[in-house]
């Protein structure tokens, strides 16, 4: 019997990278590598290598409003793989359709699972100015719900969390939302500047974050902001510390928001348009061979002066966040008025093919 698509899975007709599509195909190649005039050539003819890969929703889908994370932990003493891929399957099974969940498989889930771990797969290292709260981190499993409204992402953590029951607990959950903006623009974050303006386009999705398989790597960092302190600087300076410009969103020294950041331009006086303590300059892609990751990023504010950032990334390898947040760390301006407080770091699952279970890649 064939089984219908699900409504929160996205089916991707893959061909190798070279002939890619803009509806943000995977390729089994390596994304790195130069595909040479000889090989462009033959692939002219019928491409017998094209194959469907299917990866969740929630990732390169649209962002709706709102957001609730969740991270979860075995609850059972002795837990079995067979008992957690039956809870991943439930929740596979039985969609919410106000709610895209997105789920991803912690790097201690393998541990506690005596399981191998994907290879990139690793608990992110410590960084200078850190302030990690470990009950606010972490854990064996973890779910992005994404939602037009806060109340619909509740309801579908409630039902997530009862048929979980007895194999999987509830270790944290944090919601957040989009400060309101056009359709078809740049949401903004609370220092009032655009939030992802960088990102892969559609047809650099196959190279920069699924792999061929329909899996990926998610990278999440709780992130406060102290917003009181940042808008009481000059607008000069806040752009100075970002990089771009506050009103429009293009990097300095150009004019559109999508304009090439350009590392080297400097004004009449010799000064470099962007510090070299900017922001943008040291999370440029050009310091990690090109490699890009693709951020859905939510604010949120909890009250009582914490408001921030829900960083939310995927990526084919986590290496690639490590090496920019060093970078960050060590120097970015921006670091005078943000704390990055939790960290969680998980293997986005691919979605099952039909007749398939979810989860039944934990073996």
């Amino acid at each position: 019997m064939t089984v219908p698509p699900s409504p929160r899975r996205r089916t991707l007709l893959v061909a190798p990278l070279a002939a890619a599509t803009a509806c943000g195909t995977s390729s089994t190649e390596d994304p790195t590598r130069t595909t040479s005039p000889k090989s462009s050539a033959a692939r002219t003819g019928p491409d017998r290598s094209r194959r469907v890969i299917r990866t969740q929703q929630g990732i390169a889908t649209p962002q709706p409003a709102h957001v609730l994370l969740l991270s979860y932990d075995l609850s059972s003493p002795r837990p079995t793989v067979a008992a957690v891929r039956r809870v991943l399957s439930d929740w596979w099974a039985r969609p919410t359709p106000e709610v895209t969940p997105t789920v991803a498989t912690g790097p201690s889930l393998y541990r506690r699972l005596g399981l191998a771990t994907p290879p990139r797969l690793k608990d992110l290292p410590s960084f200078p100015h850190d302030r990690l709260e470990a009950h606010l981190g972490g854990g064996d499993v973890l779910v992005q719900l994404c939602g037009r409204n806060a109340s619909d992402c509740e309801r579908a953590a409630t039902r997530l969390t009862a048929r979980a029951a007895g194999v999987l607990a509830e270790r944290w959950q944090q919601s957040g939302f989009l400060p309101p903006h056009a359709a078809g623009e740049t949401p903004r974050n609370l220092f009032g500047f655009k939030d992802g303006t960088e990102n892969p386009s559609t047809d650099e999705l196959a190279r920069w974050v699924w792999h061929g398989d329909g899996s990926t790597y998610l990278v999440y960092r709780r992130i406060h902001m102290a917003v009181a302190a940042f808008d009481a600087l000059p607008v000069t300076r806040q752009e100075q510390i970002i990089g771009r410009h506050r009103a429009g969103g293009a990097p300095l020294g150009g004019r559109r928001e999508h304009d090439p950041v350009d590392l080297y331009a400097k004004s009449p006086q010799g000064r470099y348009d962007i510090p070299a303590d900017a922001h943008v300059r040291l999370a440029h892609s050009r310091f990690d061979g090109g490699a890009r990751m693709l951020r859905r990023g939510y604010s949120y504010d909890d009250g009582a002066g914490d408001q921030g950032l829900l960083f939310l990334a995927y990526m084919r390898d986590p290496a690639l966040f490590v090496r920019v947040q060093e970078r960050l760390a060590a120097a970015d301006a921006m670091n005078a008025f943000i704390e990055h407080r939790a960290s969680a770091v998980g293997h986005v699952l691919p979605a099952p093919p039909p007749g398939g279970s979810f989860g039944d890649q934990l073996r």
